[in-house]
């Protein structure tokens, strides 16, 4: 079973938020994100489809049924790149949401890791699997062979909260 972020959850996700910014009373004029794009280009399959190309440089006007159709475009073309979430993280932070535009960043992170590994890794993370010394090198390997910094954060911020908590593999669960 593949693990990937689905497009139309992020557009909503993105929709919910801009729909509390864009709703509130007297709410601040929306800024750019980082790189530029603001809430003002969601959704960027509208507003913006010139910035989205999938994984083998297909357009996203490319992405068609008779494409399909005609074999030009594949699956893999559909999969969701890491710059289409860094797009959907500067929109998410534009509108004010920097824990979604950083979960939208570690998203991008994780497409570097084959699907196969993430299952690993996500079973690996279950309370009670592994220990300590297991998670830090996880965290390493995140890190050094596939430059998600974020994510091995993640798994660094994980194995001190399972240690605290016992859920480290050996520990014996609260009865």
């Amino acid at each position: 079973m593949a693990m990937e972020l689905n497009e139309q959850m992020v557009a909503e996700l993105v929709r919910q938020v801009l729909k509390g910014v864009n709703g509130a009373q007297g709410a601040p004029q929306v800024q750019k994100g980082q790189g530029g794009l603001g809430a003002g280009d969601f959704p960027l399959a509208a507003k913006r489809p010139d910035l989205l190309t999938g994984p083998r440089g297909k357009k996203f006007e490319e992405l068609t049924l008779d494409n399909v159709m005609s074999g030009a475009v594949a699956f893999e073309d559909f999969r969701i790149t890491p710059q289409a979430l860094e797009y959907q993280a500067q929109v998410a932070e534009s509108a004010g949401s920097p824990h979604v535009a950083r979960n939208l960043r570690r998203a991008a992170e994780m497409t570097r890791i084959p699907d196969e590994r993430v299952l690993e890794m996500y079973n690996a993370l279950r309370p009670h699997r592994s220990d300590k010394a297991e998670l830090l090198a996880m965290a390493d390997e995140l890190e050094k062979k596939y430059e998600a910094k974020i994510c091995a954060a993640f798994v660094r911020e994980a194995a001190d909260v399972y240690e605290r908590r016992h859920l480290l593999k050996g520990d014996l669960p609260e009865a």
